[in-house]
């Protein structure tokens, strides 16, 4: 694999430089190397990967499409940062859409598919940040229960939606708000209860519990931006 110094050379064409390098940045993103609303400098970032500017380019683009970069007029790209109230439109839509995915992988999800998942929740409870309270497991695609229960719902449109679309936006507020304190063992919990439904085929159940699982991070959510303003609101007032 390339590192940033090695450069162009070590691929044998320009279409691997740019998916190595996408996936690089995408990284950087979700897990806030790249702070939210800083700009991207295509200089600075082509010195960095040691790669020419169409690559870079390339991949940039696809950023924008994962909604990780937004293309602002006379400033150019930046990292996206969410308002408050976009935010919690991001979690409306998860808890509606994944709770329609979760009854639908109820009733489509193979025995073979629930047990593997079973065997995901198993991973995660052994991942060493999950054991010290500080935060849940945050790998994605297979090892991500969100996203093995959308693809088992046998929604194509939903699985565009919410794992290619909005996934790696998603998982940057999710990494986020991981290490909330007591939250990750709720979630785990809460994750187990999820696939008991779904194994035991109750569509409905599975729906209700899913919606409160992503209200639960949503409200979190809300608690947190209410104490930054209250901290912030007294920090002003003691200067």
């Amino acid at each position: 694999m390339l590192h940033a110094a090695e450069g162009i050379e070590t691929y044998e064409d320009a279409g691997t430089l740019a998916e190595h390098v996408f996936r690089q940045i995408q990284l950087a993103i979700v897990r806030g190397e790249m702070a939210p609303g800083s700009k991207i400098s295509e200089p600075e970032l082509a010195r960095t990967y040691g790669i020419s500017r169409g690559p870079l380019r390339e991949a940039i683009h696809r950023l924008e499409g994962q909604k990780l970069l937004v293309r602002i007029p006379h400033v150019g790209a930046r990292v996206v940062s969410l308002s408050h109230a976009e935010l919690i439109e991001l979690y409306e839509i998860r808890e509606s859409l994944e709770g329609m995915a979760c009854r639908q992988a109820a009733e489509r999800m193979t025995q073979e598919e629930i047990d593997d998942l079973r065997r995901v929740l198993d991973l995660h409870e052994q991942d060493a940040a999950f054991q010290a309270g500080v935060g849940y497991y945050q790998q994605e695609g297979d090892f991500d229960f969100h996203y093995r229960i959308i693809q088992g719902s046998g929604n194509r449109t939903l699985a565009k939606l919410l794992c290619d679309e909005l996934y790696q936006l998603v998982r940057m507020y999710r990494l986020q708000f991981s290490a909330v304190p007591n939250r990750p063992h709720q979630a785990f919990a809460e994750h187990h209860r999820i696939l008991d439904a779904i194994a035991e085929r109750d569509g409905e159940l599975a729906e209700l519990l899913m919606r409160r699982h992503i209200g639960a991070s949503k409200r979190n959510i809300e608690r947190h931006y209410k104490e930054t303003l209250t901290t912030s609101s007294k920090t002003r007032g003691d200067s």
